[in-house]
């Protein structure tokens, strides 16, 4: 098993992509230190943005550790909340922009959870077609999984995170401190993603994950450190294999396909993204057994975990009539999806992950299953 490290220096964790490598910088009380954005140009403008709920928090310490390194340090708070991560909250980073007349050397500093960092990044990409960016991520979940990796999107009606692009921030600056201010709802949601990096990739991380839980619900310092380095570690191995996406990097999409499903069919907000995740697993792990691929044993230990984490593991009823076949129709817009035929990442076996399709009448059968 695992041993937790005792938190002192902060850790790193480095993404290995050549010339565009970057450090994760894990601690704490990095927010507020000058030292901990290092890896970021420094001379021109920069812009902090985050969301109304993040900003009274931490957008002051962040200027102020800032402001030694860029000329004038601008900020702006966007609405919070998934049903706002499209093109008209998009467009008000733009506005920001170019309004303070923003060039090619502009920094932006994306200060906020998953949607804030997706947002960023993406408006980074685009903005003169690509200005530099860094990752302060200010929730569990955006620290072991969204903040990590490049992939930066805003949501479609139809679909989630299906307008984006690749591209890798400057370094990624996790302190823990921040987690802190965390409601419990959002704290569980991000032990979703750290819970599926054990079934795709390291089950001596899983038995840790189970011996520790309670701890990380309890924001114990040294199990939180532990396990958002660990997280990243795996994160960052499988993304210097597969930057794009073209295969490996899929199976962190574990429990995203049944996952995303739910979070549009109920309408972005309704369900956070780590509690659709959730679901999500339960839904991909039955599916696994059902294939033969897991026996019935690995199933339930793993919804046990993701109860004890204080997560749904029933997938919502999205449509009254036709429940599983609401599912298959926005599931074949998935971006794993070939064409039309859905693909899911299953389990071959505990800590080893495929993608795979599955026969629809199999799928309904889960689906029926599984949902309340």
């Amino acid at each position: 098993m695992q041993t937790t490290p005792n938190l002192s220096a902060p850790r790193q964790v480095s993404i290995a992509l050549g010339e565009r490598s970057y450090p994760i910088l894990i601690g704490a009380g990095l927010l507020g230190d000058a030292a901990s954005y290092a890896a970021a140009p420094k001379g021109s403008d920069a812009l902090i943005v985050s969301n109304q709920t993040v900003a009274p928090l931490y957008a002051a310490q962040l200027a102020q550790a800032l402001a030694g390194r860029h000329r004038q340090v601008h900020q702006l708070a966007l609405p919070d909340g998934e049903q706002h991560k499209d093109w008209a909250t998009l467009n008000l980073i733009f506005d920001a922009l170019l309004t303070h007349g923003a060039d090619r050397k502009t920094v932006l500093y994306a200060l906020g959870g998953g949607v804030v960092g997706d947002m960023t990044g993406f408006a980074a990409a685009c903005y003169m077609r690509g200005v530099p960016f860094v990752q302060v991520p200010t929730t569990l979940l955006a620290q072991v999984d969204s903040s990590v990796g490049g992939k930066t999107a805003i949501n479609h009606p139809l679909g989630k995170n299906m307008i984006g692009a690749f591209y890798q921030p400057r370094a990624v600056v996790c302190d823990l401190d921040v987690l802190g201010t965390l409601p419990p709802r959002e704290l569980s949601a991000g032990l979703a993603e750290v819970i599926k990096y054990g079934p795709i990739a390291d089950m001596a991380f899983f038995d840790w994950i189970e011996a520790h839980v309670d701890a990380l619900r309890a924001l114990d310092a040294d199990a939180l450190a532990h396990a958002v380095q660990r997280s990243c570690e795996i994160k960052a191995a499988v993304v210097a294999q597969d930057e794009r996406e073209a295969g490996l990097r899929a199976i962190l999409n574990f429990g995203h396909t049944f996952g995303h499903a739910i979070e549009a069919g109920m309408g972005y907000g309704a369900w956070l993204h780590g509690e659709g995740v959730a679901a999500g697993m339960v839904m991909a792990a039955e599916l696994s057994r059902e294939l033969g691929l897991v026996d019935a044993a690995f199933v339930q230990r793993l919804t046990r975990l993701i109860q004890r984490a204080g997560l749904p593991v029933r997938g919502a009823v999205i449509d009254a009539q036709d429940n599983a076949g609401r599912y298959l129709q926005l599931m074949r817009v998935d971006k794993k999806a070939e064409a039309g035929e859905i693909r899911f990442v299953l389990i071959d076996g505990p800590g080893r992950a495929s993608v795979r399709a599955a026969p629809d009448a199999l799928v309904r059968r889960v689906i029926d299953r599984c949902c309340q």
